[in-house]
């Protein structure tokens, strides 16, 4: 064994990692299973196939192995001894004392136990006495009635009868009434720590006279009371009820044996000689009553109403029964064949449906069970329904083999005898005992005791039997014993494939004779038998291995006319006790190996385990639940740590190989060492572990688990844990196994790596339970109810099906936790109270729920208390920057409920850096793997294709896991620009501080280094109205927020204005020309062409030298100035096509083509293909030709042929000449000087023809004065009509055609020469024109149509004459 270390001090709780907890905890929950199925429930080893009587026994001559040990005797109190004699001589079970205060009066006394209150009743004639033996000499009386007192019972007060405070019920017999007295037992503390019971007695005013003595009384557990006529041996009923009713006294007493009415009739005859009753036993868990009558006639009754039972089953014959099941036993005789008492087997104790045992005065025990099956399963809601017949299942036969006592060696032998010697023998056949004079006895919980007459006076011998476990438990044991048990089964046939039921048993003398024997009670708030549903798996309850930690050992009162003498069951810890003890007086470690053998080396390391590390349940006696922790001397104490060590061997590997390959594998197999530390944790735990944190109650939730049981499992797993943390060497591995030569192999290596890391894992879960359980008892003291109920609908609902397991173990425990930590400090904030105190006591009891985060962020709400409470500016700033600093080192476990509370007493006290700070360091805190602000990169809503370097591409996808991470992000961003709204609230009520607080808090947030949470506030400071300002403003991350993806209109419009701001208008251009061109917005036709305009307006503005793109950046000019013309043919379309959508019947393509106008922007060619040809639209084809500057002389002059046709077609002339202008001249204006769109001396010559066509109605300077209106340069009009003049083409080959001309020319010159007058141009040909008008006279004809012509022409001639 390795030197001992002796380190002691307790670490730091290490980092929580809950999958390393959770595997520990699959290692307990692996050895709850193993618990429930190592000893088998005691039905299923009496209802074998083939095994219908047994008489296994293991009988040891040495005190080791008895299975009792006497341990006190509580001798009578001497106050008692003042009513009798010094004569007094004692009888059987009642005696007749002579002389009482110097009479010669006999005294009657009667003696009987009431383990349920803790008391012995004396009666002496007609007083009652009531003896507290746990007290020793306290007693108590009743002497309020004249008649003899034969017999007391205590039973159970029917609800609702009496007041809360009665608990119970005293019945007193004599021969002539039965009375009832009201009992209030409460517990109180008394000596050292322990629980006692204090009583007061009630007299009830309920007594009822009768005509026969009764005895053997039994409750039931709503209150009934059943009892035996000593007389007759009629079965009885005391009924009574609150007051006297019309139908019945307040006090009635019922025989059901011969009906109800008898019983309001004296008796006057003689009682007939029927079998008669002489015992009642209560089944209260079945909700039955048993019966026994002096010829061993078990009867089953139930209780049906207020006033009636209806017998169930008779079972007669029993003597023919048990010699079905036991034939051939020479012990099932006539003679001794007489059953003297039933005992009720309770559902606790077997699932296999036994229910009911009987013992004959030679020891036989007679098993019954309600069902055929052996794993039947009867509940007491199965008794109102169905009634299942008894049937005898099982003979048990006494020993014969049977040690007298005074043949039971001394516990401590001497140092030449070996243990090994000890194993079951044969008693020497001189004195084996043999029973036959049984008169009373008990059972609880597989244990059994019987009082027989000793062979000395004054003497009784106690028969002890408990089950074996070596021999019925699958324990790992290695080696068989040395012996098989002594005893024969009769009428067994090839015999049962489990083993058969084997007891250990001893007689043991006792001083006095007995009057009567009780078990005491399991201690209050022990551990539970029953698993709170069918799923846990539970213990046997003659399982001690699994209980013996954490209760104290079962004991029994035997009450002789001496005293009461106490009984304990020796449990396999306190044998093992007792060995290690052997070994370090005598230095003989045979006991322990022995010990080993047969309760196998991982059962014996646990035991060995609790002893080295002490356990609040060693001590072999009497002991209050939850006590201290009870250590070892020193020398035991090593003595057992050096056997846990020795016997715990070493790990070893089983290998596992891989049929077909050359690859194997192994798991590890543990040692004792590891499985021994297994064993005990779980069974220390096992109370508590599956079991809900709270159950609900009338004053609201309470804890499920009782304090008690919560302490004492805490203080065993303390001391088991600093035991290890001592010792931790007991589970490191040596070279003593290994010769000198060569070292452990690689596979033993491997072993001992898995053990230490699994006990690594168990030594973890094991300081967390400690703290888990600390915790737990944290929230009792802070009344776990009302801090439950100050939680969310949420947690409530988690902590209402929470498990302790999962308190410790589960992420949700860790969520529970700290919200219950949260109200705590809440209420102590709240009662203003320092934290410091309660978080201090969290540290140091349960610090993984309480981390050191969790400290500061409590410590900082106390000082944003103490900054609300002080009156003093200066500190109370002091106060909120150390809450500040304290709350930023918490804020990666800070809850976002928690934060925004924290953030509104910020907004409140005007604490503007803690109200934009914290929440960033939150952000950053809850996002520190950097995963939301991922996601905020790459995944954005979706929006246009962002051109202008936006980051993120892809769509939104909420099943994203990084989501979380964002909106994490995204609530701390929010409560910055909550507190800004609040600040800028504050502003509007006024004042100077308000002022300063808003300016500081959004400096603060412009200082901010957190890209994300700029475009939130960007996007929150647009919202409200304020872009111009944060547009003057342009903070650093404003042009990115802009350029994200998802692109919007606000966000264009903005980031437009923002190059114009910054000096960029190429880029305001381009981002404008993307704005007019883009699909995904809303946008108007006109509302594109102003987009286009305005980028034309910002290219134009661009500096020539900016960024060397001067090439770039006229081409991008040229584009946008072609696109805007194009835009604007686009836009006279729409106007010339949304008329039509009014004309019937409605044209749907028409229609789906005008909306298609508004919704982008199309090329000129569509425009032409889509628009302007199909629906034939002149005006839309001369602007189309005229933007695109497209040449097709063909084309243009036929659009102009059918304008003018289309225009004049069908008009009076005088009219058509007047429309003809009115189309020319607007048309003409607009398109003159192009040579696609405007074929100028195409339209002069149609013009002069319509004029020619139409003389009479038009004037002869008309189609001069329409070209000249269109914007046509008066030279060349000149130029064309001379060119006309000089052609001699028809039809200008006509004289009258020349005229014509000669006058529309002259008309022309007289025009011009008017404009000149008015606006002189730079050069005017005035040689030319006097030159041609010398040449127009001569050849104009002399005659009175032309004299107006003539006169023009002289009149123009003066003119250019007088002023050029």
């Amino acid at each position: 064994m390795p030197s001992t270390s002796t380190g002691l001090s307790r670490p730091t709780p290490p980092t929580l990692e809950l999958p390393v907890l959770q595997g520990a905890s699959q290692v307990l929950q692996e050895y709850f299973v193993k618990d429930s199925q190592i000893i088998p429930d005691i039905g299923d080893l009496l209802v074998l196939p083939g095994a219908s009587s047994s008489a296994s026994y293991s009988i040891f001559p040495d005190d080791y192995r008895v299975p009792f040990q006497k341990r006190r005797l509580i001798g009578i109190p001497e106050g008692l001894f003042q009513f009798y004699n010094s004569t007094s001589s004692y009888a059987s079970c009642d005696f007749t004392l002579t002389h009482f205060h110097s009479t010669a009066t006999d005294v009657v006394s009667h003696m009987g136990l009431l383990s349920e209150i803790e008391r012995v009743w004396v009666a002496i004639d007609h007083k009652l006495f009531l003896w507290d033996y746990m007290e020793g000499q306290d007693l108590s009386s009743f002497v309020d009635q004249p008649d003899v007192i034969t017999h007391v019972a205590i039973v159970n007060p029917k609800p609702g009868v009496f007041v809360d405070e009665i608990n119970h019920l005293l019945v007193l017999c004599t021969p002539l009434t039965v009375m009832l007295l009201g009992v209030s037992a409460t517990d109180v503390l008394g000596p050292n720590h322990r629980t006692r019971k204090e009583i007061k007695l009630f007299d009830l005013d309920m007594s009822m006279p009768c005509d026969v003595e009764m005895i053997s009384v039994a409750g039931t557990a709503d209150g009934r009371i059943f009892m035996a006529g000593s007389q007759d041996g009629h079965l009885y009923e005391l009924h009574y009820q609150e007051r006297e009713g019309w139908f019945g006294r307040r006090v009635q007493l019922i025989n059901h044996s011969v009906g109800s009415v008898q019983s309001f009739f004296p008796r006057f005859t003689a009682t007939r000689g029927e079998d008669r009753v002489v015992s009642v036993v209560s089944d209260p868990s079945r909700n039955l009553f048993y019966t026994l009558t002096a010829n061993s006639i078990i009867s089953v009754y139930y209780p049906t109403s207020s006033k009636s039972v209806q017998l169930s089953q008779t079972i007669q014959n029993l003597y023919k029964l048990a010699q079905e099941k036991a034939p051939g036993s020479p012990t099932i005789t006539p003679k001794h064949f007489h059953v003297i008492a039933l005992h009720v087997i309770t559902q606790e104790e077997t699932r296999s449906g036994l229910q009911l045992m009987a013992v004959t005065v030679n020891g036989i025990r007679l098993y019954f069970s309600s069902s055929n099956s052996p794993y039947h399963s009867y509940t007491a809601s199965d008794a109102t329904r169905i009634q299942r017949s008894l049937q005898l299942v099982h003979v048990r036969l006494p020993p014969t083999n049977l040690l007298h006592p005074d043949e039971q060696s001394n516990p401590y032998f001497s140092s030449g005898a070996t243990y090994a010697s000890r194993h079951p023998q044969s008693p020497p056949t001189s004195r084996p005992f043999v029973l036959s004079e049984l008169e009373h006895s008990v059972y609880s919980a597989g244990l059994t005791i019987a009082a027989h007459p000793g062979d000395t006076d004054g003497t009784d011998f106690l028969l002890c039997t408990s089950p074996d476990l070596t021999r019925i438990g699958t324990l790992g044991q290695t080696h068989p014993q040395s012996s098989q048990p002594a005893g024969t089964s009769f009428g067994t046939g090839s015999g049962p494939q489990r083993p058969p039921l084997t007891e250990r048993a001893a007689l043991l003398a006792i001083p006095g004779r007995t009057w009567g024997m009780a078990a005491l009670p399991r201690p209050k708030n022990t551990v539970p038998l029953f698993g709170q549903d069918s799923s846990t798996l539970m213990p046997v309850v003659t399982n001690e291995l699994a209980y013996q930690f954490l209760e104290p050992p079962r004991q029994f009162l035997v009450l002789t006319n001496v005293g009461i003498t106490v009984l304990g069951k020796r449990r396999a810890l306190d044998w093992l006790r007792d060995a290690i003890e052997e070994v370090q007086a005598e230095g003989n470690v045979q006991p322990i190996i022995d010990f080993r053998d047969s309760f196998g080396r991982d059962q014996t390391c646990a035991m060995l385990l609790a002893l080295a590390s002490g356990n609040t349940s060693l001590e072999f006696g009497e002991q209050s639940i939850g006590g201290t922790i009870i250590n070892l001397a020193p020398e035991l104490t090593n003595v057992a740590k050096q056997a846990f060590y020795d016997c715990g061997e070493r790990p070893m590997w089983a290998e596992r190989m891989t049929y077909g390959t050359s690859d194997g594998s192994g798991t590890a197999v543990f040692s004792g060492r590891r499985e021994g530390l297994a064993i005990y944790f779980a069974r220390l735990v096992r109370p508590m572990w599956k079991s809900k944190l709270i159950k609900p109650g009338t004053s609201g939730p309470h804890s499920n688990v009782p304090e008690d049981i919560l302490l004492m499992v805490q203080r065993n797993l303390e001391a088991l844990h600093n035991f290890l943390e001592g010792n931790p060497h007991l589970f490191h591995s040596t070279t003593g196994g290994y010769s000198s030569a060569r070292a452990a192999p690689a596979s033993d290596q491997e072993a001992w790596k898995a053990e230490q890391k699994s006990v690594a894992e168990l030594q973890a879960l094991l300081a967390r339970t400690i703290e888990g359980v600390s915790f737990f008892l944290l929230l009792i003291d802070h009344r776990i109810g009302e801090l439950i109920g100050q939680t969310d609908g949420v947690t409530q609902k988690l902590i209402i099906s929470m498990t302790f397991e999962e308190l410790i173990t589960g992420q949700n425990g860790v969520v529970v936790s700290r919200a219950l930590v949260n109200v705590i400090i809440d209420q102590q904030i709240g009662q203003q109270i320092a934290v410091d105190t309660i978080s201090d006591i969290l540290q140091t009891r349960c610090g993984s729920f309480c981390s050191t985060g969790d400290v500061m962020i409590y410590k900082a709400k106390e000082s944003v208390r103490r900054a609300v409470e002080s009156r003093n500016a200066q500190e109370r700033q002091g106060y909120l920057g150390e809450s500040l600093r304290l709350f930023m080192k918490g804020a990666r476990i800070m809850e976002f409920d928690k934060l925004r509370e924290i953030i509104g007493d910020y907004q409140q006290l005007d604490f503007a850096k803690g109200a934009i700070e914290l929440p960033l360091q939150c952000a950053d805190a809850l996002d520190s793997d950097g995963i939301g602000k991922e996601y905020w990169q790459t995944v954005p809503t979706p929006g246009p294709l962002n051109p202008l370097g936006g980051q993120g591409s892809g769509t939104n996808a909420t099943s994203d896991p990084r989501r979380i991470a964002w909106e994490q992000r995204s609530n701390c961003y929010d409560l910055i620009l909550d507190s800004l709204e609040a600040f800028e609230n504050k502003l509007a009520a006024g004042g100077d501080a308000a002022e300063r607080v808003r300016a500081h808090a959004y400096e603060l947030a412009f200082a901010s280094t957190d890209e994300i949470f700029h475009s939130r506030l960007y996007e929150w400071l647009i919202s409200r109205g304020l872009a111009d300002e944060l547009l003057e403003m342009r903070p650093t991350y404003l042009q990115a927020y802009l350029q994200r993806e998802p692109g919007t209109l606000d966000k264009y419009q903005l980031l437009w204005q923002f190059y114009v701001k910054d000096g960029q208008p190429l880029r305001a251009a381009e981002v404008l020309a993307t704005l007019a061109e883009s699909s995904e917005f809303s946008l108007s036709l006109s509302q594109r062409i102003e987009y286009l305009t305005l980028a034309v307006g910002n290219a134009k503005s661009h500096p020539v030298s900016a960024g060397g793109k001067h090439e770039s950046a006229v081409a991008f000019l040229t584009d946008l100035e072609e696109k805007l013309d194009v835009s604007q043919v686009q836009l006279e379309i729409f106007h010339t096509l949304s008329p039509r959508l009014q004309q019937q019947p409605p044209d749907p393509d028409l229609a789906e083509k005008v909306e298609l106008l508004e919704r982008g922007l199309f090329n000129i060619t569509e425009l032409y293909q889509v628009y302007a040809d199909p629906y034939d639209l002149l005006t839309i084809k001369l602007l189309v030709l005229h933007v695109s500057q497209h040449q097709d002389e063909a084309l243009v002059k036929d659009i102009w042929n059918r304008v003018i046709h289309e225009t004049v077609q069908g008009v009076p002339p005088a009219e058509a000449l007047d429309r003809l202008q009115g189309k020319l001249v607007p048309l003409g204006q607009r398109f003159h000087g192009s040579d696609s769109s405007f074929p100028f001396r195409h339209l002069a010559h149609l013009l002069v023809e319509f004029q020619l066509t139409n003389a009479d109605a038009a004037p002869p300077g008309w189609a001069v004065r329409v070209l000249a209106r269109c914007g046509i340069a008066y030279m060349e009009i000149w130029d064309v009509f001379h060119q006309m003049y000089e052609s001699q083409v028809p039809p200008f080959c006509q004289q009258s055609s020349i005229q014509t001309l000669s006058a529309a020319i002259c008309v022309l010159f007289q025009d011009w020469l008017e404009a000149e007058r008015h606006s002189p141009s730079e050069y005017f040909p005035a040689d030319r024109i006097d030159s041609a008008v010398e040449q127009y006279l001569r050849e104009l004809e002399v005659s009175d149509a032309q004299k107006a012509t003539r006169e023009g022409y002289e009149r123009v001639r003066r003119e250019l004459r007088r002023f050029w």
